[in-house]
């Protein structure tokens, strides 16, 4: 049976995947029966939900899925275009500072071999069109990539930032999920290859695209203003950067020689 803090995290996760909708009414008799728990830990969660933004609830009303406002949608995005953009440079980096070591640490191969897994993973879900299972897996490889920095700072500010983040991709993945991600076989293929500029250019451009793809649907000129205006770190448009390098293979082991080839795994 689930506990206290399992029942917070099951409720939760039906948000942030889309099975509840913003404003979907909820009961605490139909969410205890749809994970087999009494009310009173529902109770506990929905109290908890309600101080993270999910949930809004008023006496005499009950509680529905909370709705979030495009502004503070947009918002979001922004913070996590500046904080993306920082862990894929601080991946590249300490990637590059591999090069000349007899052999990267286990922490690093540990991080770099999940990455391979995550990316083989979507590339399959998208295959058989399950889409909905990108909502999970998109979270963790950008969580991984944060890992992969090797900063605990940025790895925990993503962290703490990821639940919301994922909400607004999951609310938008049969449009985007499928067209996106590719994206990140070319944004690991570029920290393999230790191109700091291009893996920061290429990052900064798939959440930026996904700003876009989400202001499209309730503000379409402000989604021509972000495609106009390009991340702050940009030179190049999103084309040019899926058309430029390799795209790099999933588990297989990276050459940390310089390029962004692959050998073995160990």
């Amino acid at each position: 049976m689930l506990n206290g803090t399992s029942v917070i995290d099951a409720i939760r996760h039906d948000i942030v995947s889309g099975a509840l909708q913003p404003g979907t009414r909820v009961t605490e008799a139909f969410l205890a029966e749809r994970h087999g728990v009494s009310r009173v830990p529902v109770r506990e969660a929905l109290r908890g939900l309600e101080g993270e933004g999910f949930v809004v609830s008023r006496p005499n009303a009950g509680s529905r899925i909370a709705d979030i406002p495009f502004d503070e949608a947009d918002d979001l995005f922004a913070v996590r275009e500046s904080l993306e953009t920082a862990t894929a440079r601080r991946a590249a980096t300490r990637a590059r500072t591999l090069f000349d070591a007899p052999a990267p640490p286990e922490d690093w191969w540990r991080v770099r071999r999940e990455l391979g897994e995550v990316l083989d993973a979507g590339d399959a879900a998208v295959a058989r069109d399950e889409l909905d299972l990108l909502v999970d897996l998109n979270e963790r490889f950008h969580l991984l990539v944060a890992e992969l920095s090797g900063s605990s700072t940025l790895a925990t500010l993503l962290r703490q930032l990821s639940r919301k983040i994922e909400w607004l991709y999951a609310l938008d993945t049969s449009s985007r999920g499928k067209r996106l991600w590719p994206d990140h076989r070319r944004i690991l293929a570029s920290i393999d290859a230790g191109d700091v500029d291009q893996a920061a250019e290429r990052m900064a451009w798939h959440v930026r695209e996904s700003r876009i793809g989400y202001a499209a649907r309730t503000s379409p000129d402000r989604a021509a203003d972000l495609r106009a205006a390009g991340p702050a770190v940009s030179a190049a448009g999103p084309a040019d950067l899926r058309a430029a390098g390799p795209a790099v293979s999933g588990s297989a082991r990276p050459d940390v020689s310089g390029s962004a080839g692959s050998s073995s795994g160990p």
